[in-house]
């Protein structure tokens, strides 16, 4: 869904004229009837081609019909009312004068007059009984899923054609802009309803800003976080290039939430408040600093329970893995201690967490940037004296990699005393901690992944 500046459009000056046109053409079409005549229809089909081609309109004629003839009051010139209906494209109005032709859509035809009575120029034939029905070619085009079931147009300008639009799978509707003459070929622009400012000269009268704002129920809903939204607790955020719309629902409890939804109405993800930040700025109706110290004491009793002794002083969101599918993944910053983690909290809070520090972290994927992997050095020398390795202080490490066959993962580690360095082999069976198996030293782990490469211990080996 593409979106446009509003500055600029509502800047500019529409006239919408099928009606008035019309009028003028002959004071005898004021009132059409349901019916079209044989000799009509005929002069209509006859002149329809020529109509289509002079115009530059996109219309593979499918029934026709000759309105009336009139003056212009104002030049004097001969003109000419037709109606089209077409097979690719909204029905239309076609005003043929001596050297010019013009179009308006059914749609537009259709609109009541400046005093709120009907036009007085109708669209009769059959193919444009309901102008509306066609709209949805443009909506798709424009990366939209709505069937409209209410629409009205809001003016017309040289090149553009604008109208508003509602639809059951967006019941806050969109504004279309469409090219003028109208052409499914050519770009269309979709905007909700809730992007665009009340009163302006473009703007939504099908829907209030309440029925706009709906859709963040529905969204709340299919979240399943068990928010009830408080009073004002609705809001619009943003859209994207891709056509995602963000809102932001508060709730009773002091929590809150960024929804984002896709271009078909559903729910992509719901982003807790207390991580929403890098979105837009992040939630305006919510606390988000209570809502992150609540979420750090969480983070704080989930570490702990996990056997990671931290109380939880920062934290950043990661995505997911492969390797603990559902788990939210998090890594930890200590104010009680100087190394972090990466933490993995299922779902169910029946299922073991992980946290794995530092030091270890990129073996599943991650790298730590809250804290220094240098800080988690002192576990690696517990991991060493666990498996009778006691003479050395690590003082740097490397992440070698996880074997394929047999699931071992290898930490290349250095000694401050500056004698050759070890191979470290764990466990690896994520989320259960890493558990240290064996050290091999450097000069004998040549067929480990290439093996020892740190300065310290290539100089020995």
């Amino acid at each position: 869904m593409r979106r446009t500046g509003w500055g600029l459009v509502m800047a500019l000056l529409f006239a919408i004229s099928a009606p008035a046109a019309a009028s003028a053409a002959t004071k005898a079409a004021a009132a059409p009837t349901p019916t079209v005549t044989k000799d009509a229809r005929d002069k209509g089909m006859a002149a329809a081609p020529g109509l289509v081609s002079a115009g530059g309109l996109i219309c593979d004629v499918a029934d026709a019909r000759l309105i009336g003839e009139g003056t212009d009051p104002k030049t004097k010139a001969k003109q000419t009312l037709y109606e089209l209906a077409c097979k690719d494209n909204e029905g239309m109005l076609v005003m043929k004068k001596a050297d010019s032709v013009s179009a308006y859509s059914c749609l537009q035809a259709d609109q009541p007059g400046p005093d709120g009575k009907p036009s007085t120029t109708q669209c009769i034939l059959p193919g444009n009984t309901d102008p509306k029905v066609q709209l949805g070619l443009y909506l798709q085009k424009a990366g939209v899923t709505c069937t409209p079931d209410k629409a009205r147009t809001i003016g017309q300008n040289a090149t553009n054609a604008f109208f508003e639009v509602t639809c059951p799978e967006h019941p806050g509707g969109f504004v279309v802009e469409t090219s003028a003459p109208m052409d499914p070929a050519k770009p269309v622009v979709a905007n909700p309803c809730i992007m665009i400012p009340e009163g302006g000269n473009i703007s939504c009268t099908l829907t209030d800003r309440a029925t706009q704002l709906s859709v963040v129920d529905k969204l709340n809903t299919a979240a399943n976080k068990n928010c009830t939204i408080k009073e004002g607790g609705r809001g619009f955020l943003a859209a994207t290039q891709s056509g995602k719309l963000y809102y932001e629902v508060a709730c009773q409890d002091g929590k809150g939430f960024l929804l984002a939804q896709n271009p078909n109405g559903s729910l992509d993800q719901a982003i807790p408040c207390s991580e929403a930040d890098p979105y837009f700025g992040g939630c305006k109706l919510t606390d988000a600093r209570q809502a992150k110290t609540e979420q750090a004491g969480l983070y704080t009793q989930l570490a702990k329970k996990a056997g990671f002794n931290c109380d939880v002083a920062g934290y950043a969101p990661l995505p997911g893995s492969q390797m603990a599918q559902g788990a939210e993944v998090v890594e930890l910053k200590c104010s009680n201690r100087p190394d972090g983690a990466i933490a993995f909290f299922p779902a169910n809070a029946s299922e073991p967490a992980g946290v794995f520090n530092c030091a270890v972290s990129e073996l599943l994927g991650y790298r730590c940037v809250l804290t220094k992997a240098a800080a988690a050095y002192p576990s690696l020398t517990e991991n060493l004296k666990a498996v009778g390795k006691s003479s050395c202080t690590v003082s740097e490490a490397r992440s070698v990699g996880v074997s394929a066959s047999d699931k071992k993962a290898f930490v290349e580690v250095g000694c401050s005393d500056g004698l050759q360095g070890y191979m470290l082999q764990f466990t690896f069976a994520p989320p259960a901690p890493l558990k240290p198996e064996t050290a091999i030293i450097c000069a004998q782990a040549s067929t480990i992944s290439g093996g020892c490469q740190l300065p310290g211990n290539t100089k020995k080996s």
